[in-house]
């Protein structure tokens, strides 16, 4: 079989012609696999990452970390937190408890708190209780109203 130029010459134009599509599949990959990784998917491969993009990635991954356990998530992983970012989280976590307490919400941890938290805490929930009973309804506990209370 005989190959002429001019054969040759239309399957060079046909590969140059190709050439930029297979660069854009191979780049539309990596930066899939970027973002992959940035959202901290399993398809991720970091061994395709530029340094940069490491790096980038690493950040993405702490914050990440600090959103978590800022957020109470099972997937907090406090050794992954810096010290200031642990003190933080655990000053955060303290004033919730607190808050918690004062309005009565269920994660309330009493044994938490500070003697004055829980004097606040205990006036809170005892002006919550005369409320309730004031307005009729049934999460009125009566008998820990004063007599005045009651009377009103």
């Amino acid at each position: 079989m005989k190959v002429t130029m001019r054969t040759l010459l239309w399957a060079l134009v046909a590969c140059l012609s190709l050439w930029p599509i297979l660069i854009f599949a191979q780049s539309s990959d990596l930066a899939h696999d970027l973002e992959a990784c940035k959202n901290g998917r399993e398809t991720c491969d970091r061994s395709k990452l530029t340094q940069s993009e490491s790096a980038e990635v690493a950040v993405t991954d702490h914050a990440r970390a600090v959103s978590n356990c800022r957020n109470r998530l099972e997937s907090c992983d406090p050794s992954k937190l810096t010290g200031p970012e642990a003190t933080a989280l655990a000053v955060a976590d303290r004033q919730r408890n607190v808050s918690d307490c004062r309005e009565g919400i269920a994660s309330c941890d009493r044994s938490k708190l500070t003697q004055s938290e829980m004097r606040n805490s205990s006036v809170a929930e005892h002006q919550r209780n005369f409320s309730d009973c004031r307005d009729g309804r049934e999460t009125c506990n009566s008998s820990d109203l004063t007599p005045t209370e009651a009377g009103a």
